[in-house]
């Protein structure tokens, strides 16, 4: 019989090279691939898997059309028989997931996912834009080669291989996930981000220096550009939310498939229970027939698992445990969705705060605090501070902000009718970028080491301001900066006392007792 299976198998290995040009003409087929006797470049294909699954389900037809010949045998006869039947294919089987594994991994390094390239001064926010198209457009994409593998896995194997094809889901999501993060990277150097980063890179020299050109480009983008980068930056965020979603669907209904998958296996093989010692294909039904042995016999999997009870009980046990809520299908691939995630966020973050930080950057050293009022010999008119350029581009980027999340809003509003959720998620940005312009401002304001009369009075002037649009947004003040604006703005002569008689009620202590400091102002 194993000499016949044998034959068979072979046969079978042709008639799948034969479904595929190139090993058609080779006269090879899948299992050759698979021990590596054909050149570097040969491939085992989705069509080769269809192939033989196409073949097996012929098999199935004709496994259940002899039925009826067996009415009156032994069940263990039938059994058997079905045995000799699928005995050729059990050589692919137990490649499955080596299988599945090469087609998965060649669909997923042939997604091209990078976008156009950059050769013009101007023309990154199109790269941004496009790349991330290409990767938004991937994940449906991906998720279909996914599910296809689970309904491959079970015409074929009945299930049996499930186990296998658990890891190789895995790995190949990890995989993809990595292209995706690699993508992000690169994205990071198209906005200018990340420069020193760049050059430390292990890449060719051609590379590092494309690379140090898309960001210098950066600084010399027009308002419309930066823009640009802003919303191709946002647009990512239906990347991160679409594969977070789209890969909790998945692996639920992965979780699904297995949960019954379990049932259907314990059944089959094990009789009622999982527990037996060894599989139950001779359960009496009462009337000396073998009842489960026939279900079994029409089971795929069933057929097989019935001689490899060691590899049956650990599959079942792998099916048990995925009834349990928190049993991941995909751990790892779930850990890497999480940390795209967060690299998305942060490369969204730091898009929106880079206009932000040029505008802070080395304010401390303004030369304007430490400058003294001019004296004349004729009185001269005063004049009300006007808000410094660098505060006022700070707070109109800030106030324009909002206007730029709102397609960022439509787009997730389109697929999700939760118009709610949508309006905060685009608060919540809001939110992030007003509190991190906050903070960066009051980095640089720490950093003062010395401020005259005139330099505080032009502060405060500048600390109301940004004041003003953070309020003009429904954004909350902090009191450091308030406090800021408060010391900054009283008269030096009546800061001490102003200080003394708050008590911290309402000022912050450290950041008064700072400002002293900068003013040459002693407390005791």
């Amino acid at each position: 019989m194993s000499t016949i299976g044998v034959s068979f198998a072979s046969l079978i290995n042709l008639a799948i090279g034969d479904a595929v040009p190139e090993t058609k003409a080779l006269a090879k087929g899948i299992i050759d691939i698979s021990n590596g006797d054909l050149p570097k470049g040969a491939k085992i294909q989705t069509k080769h898997l269809e192939a033989l699954i196409e073949l097996h389900n012929t098999t199935g037809s004709f496994a259940r059309n002899i039925q009826h010949l067996f009415s009156d045998a032994d069940p263990q006869v039938f059994l058997d028989a079905l045995k000799a039947v699928y005995l050729p294919y059990e050589s692919f089987k137990r490649r499955y997931g080596q299988m599945e594994r090469a087609v998965l991994s060649s669909e997923i390094a042939g997604l091209d996912l990078r976008g156009a390239a950059v050769t013009l001064v101007g023309v990154q926010g199109v790269e941004l834009s496009e790349t991330v198209r290409r990767m938004e457009e991937s994940i449906p994409q991906v998720i279909l080669l996914l599910e296809a593998a689970v309904e491959r896995c079970i015409n074929f194997t009945g299930g049996s291989e499930v186990d296998e094809l658990i890891l190789v889901l895995d790995d190949v999501m990890l995989q993809y996930i990595s292209t995706l993060q690699e993508n992000v990277k690169s994205l990071r150097a198209v906005c200018g981000l990340d420069v020193d980063a760049i050059s430390t890179k292990k890449d060719t020299g051609a590379e590092r220096r494309e690379a140090a050109s898309n960001a210098r480009k950066a600084d010399f983008t027009s308002s419309e550009e930066e823009w640009s980068f802003v919303q191709g930056a946002l647009q990512i965020l239906t990347v991160a939310d679409c594969l977070t979603s789209r890969s909790s669907v998945f692996e639920a209904s992965l979780k699904a498939t297995l949960a019954r998958l379990s049932t259907n296996l314990s059944l089959s093989v094990f009789g009622s229970s999982i527990d037996q010692n060894k599989p139950d294909v001779v359960n009496d039904d009462g009337n000396g027939q073998l009842s489960v042995a026939r279900k079994a016999a029409l089971d795929v999997a069933a057929v097989r698992l019935v001689d490899i009870p060691e590899k049956a009980r650990k599959l079942l046990n792998l099916l048990e445990q995925s009834k349990d809520p928190r049993f991941h299908a995909l751990p790892v691939a779930s850990q890497r969705v999480t940390a795209f995630t967060d690299a998305v966020n942060e490369l969204v973050y730091d898009v929106l705060i880079s206009k932000i930080r040029q505008h802070f950057n080395d304010l401390s050293r303004l030369p304007i605090w430490s400058s003294i009022e001019e004296h004349s010999l004729r009185p001269l008119p005063t004049f009300s501070a006007y808000p410094q350029s660098y505060v006022t581009g700070v707070g109109e980027y800030l106030l324009t902000l909002p206007q730029q999340l709102e397609p960022l809003v439509e787009n997730i509003s389109n697929s999700d009718p939760n118009a709610d959720e949508a309006q905060y998620f685009a608060t919540e940005w809001m939110f992030k970028v007003a509190e991190g312009a906050t903070a960066l401002y009051m980095e640089q304001l720490r950093g003062i080491q010395y401020i005259t009369d005139r330099g505080a009075q032009q502060l405060s002037v500048d600390i109301e301001y940004l004041s003003n649009v953070l309020s003009a947004l429904s954004m909350p003040i902090p009191t450091c900066l308030a406090t800021f604006q408060t010391c900054f703005s009283t008269p030096k002569d009546q800061l001490k006392d102003l200080i003394k008689s708050d008590s911290g009620n309402q000022l912050d202590l450290p950041t008064a007792n700072l400002v002293c400091k900068m003013r040459r102002i002693s407390l005791e």
